[in-house]
């Protein structure tokens, strides 16, 4: 198969004129947070749950139904019944402690390569949906061509860290040979930082397979250059697909991210601190597990964070509780000095409309405040994850960089100099003409393009755009602009190489 993504100039010489006037910037850097964390916990309240969570894992246990595990942990000194796995707390502690606090991503670009571990956070765009938001605002299944777009997207956007992997299905691909073209398109399309798939053991090889290609098999092994996921099965299951993929990613020192998908009362219990404490211990027992594969390779807390309606059942995005649940993985987290991932930009609207705004900035403004290092789906998230939205893509991007700034906090920088214009000006004048602030304006101050703060009749003018109409024209301009980051020739073609090899080796119907 070739790659069935040649992308279609969209718009005309007006559109690509409009879109030279936007200000291009570079990649910011990984946010360096100075505002203080929230931590709705005491330290006897972090030692209780941290106690509680131990108390699940000895007593209770957890399934690790993958053979290989069981015989891992038997070996480690865990206590194994059939299934059921029973992790004493000593032995948790002791394989948390060599896990890296710190993590660097190398990039295909090194200029964007990231930190994260400690107060180094980065923004990383949503994964999985099914269906788009396209650049009509009209929902439909995705497309290679689709994916292809977001990844250009996710590369031009300075707030972005990242280009993910399958932030929008590509249906028209047979599912035995999906995880191939989001891997390389992630790859091509993007020289920022990317994740690999990880859904399977075989999936995650190939993806290793495919880094090396492009990084060198040393330089990966020494380099972590690619992060994955693996979800568990809420309540206190870590299944063979998951752990086949951790060991891939692990046995590589790439990072991983271990995930409890948490549906807070139907998955956990109806309370928030046990919901935690649950949480807490399935992802520290997966933490554990990669330092059983290979002692330091790096790894991630993870989780994915819900709370259900008892009305319908439904995953709800932007309420107190995910905030809440945020503030204290945080805790748990830098309890036991490991980096820590979250969702940053959730919602369940089904347009990019103000619950949807509402929804992702609550959960995105907690997130900071939370202190997570790796905040994933933290652009395009609709409809709890069942599509993307080219225009809340795109405007999600940009809050991401206004998060970037609140999370640098105050800062001190020129100070006194900024402080003597008002001796300058004194009392009944403007600051708008003086040298220092026609100087530092645009720095001083975020000065949001995807948000409308004209006049009535300004706006009124200029056609009564509403922002998806404005976000819309704004990713068509993005998308005429882009420009193909260069790779070696030769390495494209070994990529290609690999998945016309692979294609024909992988039934296209395997699930």
């Amino acid at each position: 198969m070739t790659e069935q993504a040649v992308r279609t100039r969209r718009g005309g010489r007006s559109a690509r004129r409009s879109a030279r006037t936007e200000q291009r910037e570079p990649m910011l850097p990984a946010l360096e947070r100075q505002l203080p964390t929230v931590d709705a916990l005491s330290d006897a309240g972090v030692e209780r749950l941290h106690d509680a969570s131990m108390r699940v894992l000895e007593n209770t246990g957890i399934d690790f139904r993958d053979p290989v595990a069981l015989e891992d942990w038997r070996q480690a000194g865990a206590e194994v019944d059939g299934q059921r796995v029973r992790i004493p707390r000593g032995l948790i502690m002791e394989k948390l402690r060599t896990v890296p606090e710190r993590i660097r991503l190398h990039a295909r670009d090194p200029a964007k390569s990231v930190e994260l571990g400690g107060n180094s956070s980065i923004f990383v765009p949503m994964t999985g949906a099914p269906f788009i938001r396209d650049l009509d605002d009209k929902r439909r299944s995705g497309t290679i061509a689709d994916l292809n777009d977001f990844h250009r997207l996710a590369h031009m956007e300075p707030g972005l860290h990242s280009s993910a992997h399958v932030i929008c299905e590509p249906m028209d691909i047979p599912v035995g040979h999906r995880h191939l073209w989001i891997t390389y398109s992630s790859m091509t399309h993007s020289d920022k930082t990317f994740m690999g798939m990880s859904t399977t053991r075989t999936r995650a090889e190939d993806v290793m397979e495919m880094v090396k290609l492009m990084f060198g098999a040393d330089y990966v092994d020494d380099h972590p250059v690619v992060t994955g996921n693996i979800n568990g099965n809420s309540p206190l299951v870590w299944d063979e697909s998951m752990l086949g993929a951790l060991r891939a990613f692990s046995r590589h020192n790439q990072p991983v991210l271990c995930s409890p998908f948490v549906l807070g009362g139907a998955n956990t219990p109806a309370h928030t601190l046990a919901s935690v404490a649950q949480l807490n211990a399935e992802a520290v027992a997966a933490l554990a597990y990669t330092q059983i594969v290979r002692p330091g390779a790096p790894t991630i807390y993870g989780h994915y964070l819900s709370t259900v309606s008892m009305r319908s059942g439904a995953p709800m995005a932007g309420t107190p509780e995910i905030s809440q649940m945020n503030f204290l993985v945080g805790q748990m987290a830098r309890y036991y000095g490991v980096p820590w991932r979250t969702s940053g930009s959730l919602g369940g609207a089904k347009t990019f409309d103000a619950q949807a705004g509402y929804e992702s900035a609550s959960t995105l403004t907690a997130t900071i405040l939370a202190g997570a290092n790796y905040i994933w789906h933290a652009a395009g998230w609709n409809e709890a994850g069942m599509h993307c939205s080219m225009a809340k893509f795109v405007v999600d991007a940009e809050q991401c960089a206004m998060a970037h700034k609140l999370g640098r906090g105050a800062e001190w920088d020129d100070f006194e100099e900024a402080l003597a214009t008002v001796d300058d000006v004194g009392p009944g004048g403007h600051f708008l003409g003086t040298e220092y602030t026609q100087k530092n304006f645009q720095r001083a101050f975020f000065i949001p393009n995807r948000f409308d703060n004209d006049n009535y009749e300004q706006w009124a003018a200029n056609g009564e755009q509403e922002i998806t109409a404005r976000a819309l024209q704004y990713a068509r301009n993005q998308l005429n602009e882009y420009e193909q980051p260069a790779l070696d020739p030769a390495v494209d073609e070994a990529l290609r190489d690999y998945i016309a090899r692979r294609e024909r080796e992988i039934d296209p119907n395997e699930v």
